[in-house]
């Protein structure tokens, strides 16, 4: 078997490879897999399509079980490429509420954090 990740590695028809590649990258680049789409009125205004996710950020789910649901973003797992949104959560057999975990490609940014300088700079750099 190969290397577990090469960063000169382009793409693959193979799902396969493709799920090896995104599991087994580096966390310092796996952060580049957790952009999110911008609302409508966001994108005109920043003239960007998507951007990365933060705690703070207000999110509302595009596909699933949670489809229209609104919330804010309480915790993303960069290990394992997941989002978790506060008021999304599902009832386990015993009663116990757990946050549900969210693939970052079904939400869509309707109100940015934009607490942090740093980024309020780069978007009005555009």
């Amino acid at each position: 078997m190969k290397s577990k990740w090469n960063k000169k590695w382009k793409s693959s028809k193979r799902p396969s490879k493709q799920r090896k590649y995104r599991y087994n990258i580096p966390l310092h680049l796996g952060g580049s897999l957790l952009s999110v789409n911008l609302s409508k009125e966001l994108r005109k205004k920043y003239g960007k399509r998507n951007i990365r996710v933060r705690k703070g950020d207000k999110v509302k789910l595009m596909r699933g079980q949670f489809k229209k649901k609104t919330g804010e973003v309480a915790k993303i797992s960069i290990k394992h490429k997941r989002v978790y949104v506060s008021g999304i959560e599902i009832i386990k057999m015993d009663g116990n509420k757990v946050p549900y975990p969210l693939e970052p490609s079904n939400l869509m940014i309707t109100e940015l954090n934009l607490e942090d300088k740093k980024r309020k700079k780069s978007l009005e750099r555009k």
